[in-house]
């Protein structure tokens, strides 16, 4: 073999292992594990459709650190371990059987959605969780024993708005505390305060008119 063979020989590998050969192949597989990532993405973090509010709390919390991505409905560090999950607005009654894969969260935002029954045991086993955001049906205060020993015997609890209570009194009962029985008079009540209102303004009407003769 001739001097000129040999060294095309020797100079093959060389070139097949040369720094620009090597990139074309990785950056395909790169991308071949960017695929692999998305397509392998927790079943809690696409449970609910479209992606995280770039004004959400989990968002900035996410944007926070450099080395955490948002995908789909997660905040996800460079193993894919959850630490944020927004499911806002996704119409759910519970938080559904993948929502355990989300244990790893440090923030989870569950807002306007219609959630149902007690949540307590749905949180086991999170112990990374530090900040949670709900939004649920009004908490009705007369189902505490406490609260409905507030009112009086003759009156019931009844709810009247966001972390408030009212006493009302049962039929036939009326005035402080339900103490009076009977039906309320409203032609005695309107009766004395008319005759209020024309004593008063007959004494301020003389008042003035003495003072007007004075001068």
């Amino acid at each position: 073999m001739s001097r000129e063979g040999q060294r095309e020989r020797k100079m093959a590998p060389r070139g097949l292992y040369s720094p620009l050969s090597v990139v074309p192949w990785a950056a395909a597989l790169l991308l071949v594990l960017s695929v692999e990532r998305a397509l392998a993405l927790p079943e809690i973090c696409i449970q609910c459709p479209g992606s995280v509010q770039n004004l959400s709390e989990v968002a900035l919390y996410c944007n926070q650190t450099p080395e955490l991505m948002l995908h789909a409905r997660c905040c996800l560090d460079w193993k894919g371990t959850i630490l944020g999950l927004d499911l806002q607005n996704c119409s759910l009654k519970d938080p559904g059987p993948y929502f355990p894969q989300a244990h790893t969260a440090v923030i989870i935002d569950l807002q306007a959605n219609s959630l149902q029954g007690d949540l307590t045991n749905t949180f086991r086993g999170f112990t990374q969780l530090q900040t949670l955001q709900t939004c649920r049906e009004q908490r009705n205060l007369c189902n505490s024993t406490g609260d409905t020993e507030m009112c009086p015997e003759n009156g019931s609890c009844a709810p009247d708005g966001p972390g408030l209570l009212q006493c009302v009194c049962a039929e036939g009962f009326h005035g402080y505390k339900c103490m009076r029985q009977g039906s309320f008079s409203l032609l005695m009540f309107f009766g004395i305060l008319g005759s209020t209102t024309l004593s008063i303004s007959t004494l301020l009407w003389g008042t003035q008119r003495r003072k007007a003769k004075a001068s």
